[in-house]
């Protein structure tokens, strides 16, 4: 009899117990409701963090009933603070409603790994992995849409920027960056977290298309989904990351679109603004390069605004593995105002080199296979890279 009692005393105490108590999902609920809005906020418990990343957000004032996402990841010596003071978004927030995650890295000098395999991998356990429970946590608590998360950063956070569209694909539907190199390009041969890789840094890891983009596949096995349309900057003077990494970029993501990265859509010359040149693929990739300009290009924060599709006239539907289509057009600027001349930039055979035209500066030249023009504009030289790239140098 004894027994009995003391089982259902046990019994009932546990229940209490538990009807006391916070539930897991209830406690995480209540701690989005403790992110004061309109101030960076640290989040410390936003999930599985297998790095040590630490997640900081920005919540507007007026946040939108459905918001969407931006993460925006530092720079090399960078902190999430610095980012939130240094770059647009934290007011473009307030303007449009959504949310801000700023991830920082947790190594010193605070680049971010880019070059492990564990950072290169889908739910590989590296800061790609933490960031990506950031954007999962944030989704949960704040009745995030979906289908307006995107991604930027500027120079090691552009580099995280590629990993992130190649091992997360899901997640996002729209990146922008600034000054990066291609990803997978800082991998470590000996597959050390946070490491600098000379070669791709100084833009001498030069390969094809299909193999830049094989290497971003890679990094999600099997994945046929949809995945981020990607824009690029880069400064045509940038002695970190040289602009050699432009065109390596370039290549990875029209190839992962399907598009022919030598034969553009279109090319506009003064375009977003004087000296920059913005060259699109496909409605899912464009490269700004500007020129005259180190490292890095200043954000734009309203052609991003624009790309992601906040301010009304980009879109942000995630796009389709090939998608790519054929049509070129190439702008010009004469006089102040742009004239396009709709013209075929799709190879119609021939021999290597015989396409007409000029190359600009940083623009490709050369190489086997090359059936595009080979004379550079006024002032610069085919430089061979490599058997299958030259450039106009």
């Amino acid at each position: 009899m004894k027994g009995s009692i003391f089982s259902l005393l046990t019994s009932l105490f546990l229940f209490l117990s538990l009807s006391t108590a916070s539930p897991v999902g209830q406690d995480a609920g209540n701690l989005a409701k403790r992110v004061s809005a309109g101030s960076l906020q640290q989040v410390t418990n936003y999930g599985s963090n297998p790095s040590g990343t630490k997640m900081y957000i920005y919540v507007p004032r007026k946040l939108a009933s459905s918001p969407g996402v931006v993460v925006a990841i530092h720079y090399c010596t960078g902190t999430a603070q610095a980012y939130y003071t240094g770059s647009p978004y934290a007011q473009l927030a307030e303007q449009y409603g959504f949310i801000v995650i700023y991830p920082e890295s947790p190594y010193s000098g605070t680049c971010w790994d880019v070059s492990s395999k564990a950072a290169l991998t889908h739910n590989g356990g590296g800061d790609s992995n933490s960031i990506a429970n950031m954007v999962t946590w944030t989704t949960q608590q704040y009745k995030v849409d979906t289908s307006k998360i995107f991604v930027t950063g500027s120079s090691s956070g552009a580099m995280m920027t590629n990993v992130m569209a190649a091992t997360y694909p899901e997640l996002f539907k729209a990146a922008s960056l600034y000054n990066g190199v291609p990803a997978g390009c800082f991998y470590s041969a000996a597959n050390q977290a946070d490491a600098w890789n000379s070669t791709c840094a100084q833009g001498k890891s030069i390969t094809t298309p299909q193999h830049w983009g094989d290497i971003a596949r890679a990094m999600y096995p099997g994945y046929t989904g949809s995945r981020p349309r990607m824009q690029i900057y880069h400064g045509s003077v940038d002695t970190t990351l040289y602009p050699e990494n432009y065109q390596e970029t370039c290549k990875q993501w029209a190839n992962i679109f399907g598009y022919n990265y030598n034969a553009p859509q279109s090319t506009k010359n003064n375009s977003p603004q004087s000296g920059y040149t913005t060259t699109t693929w496909g409605p899912n990739v464009q490269g700004i390069l500007a020129s005259g300009v180190g490292h890095t290009v200043p954000i734009h924060g309203s052609g991003d605004m624009d790309w992601f599709g906040f301010s009304g006239s980009g879109s942000s539907n995630g796009g389709s593995p090939g998608s790519g289509s054929s049509p070129s057009t190439t702008t010009s600027t004469n006089g102040g105002s742009q004239t396009t001349t709709s013209v075929s930039t799709q190879p119609t055979g021939g021999s290597p080199g015989s396409g007409g035209g000029t190359v600009p500066q940083w623009g490709q030249c050369g190489g086997n296979g090359w059936t595009g023009p080979t004379q550079c504009a006024a002032g610069f030289t085919c430089t061979v890279s490599n058997p299958w790239y030259s450039q106009c140098l």
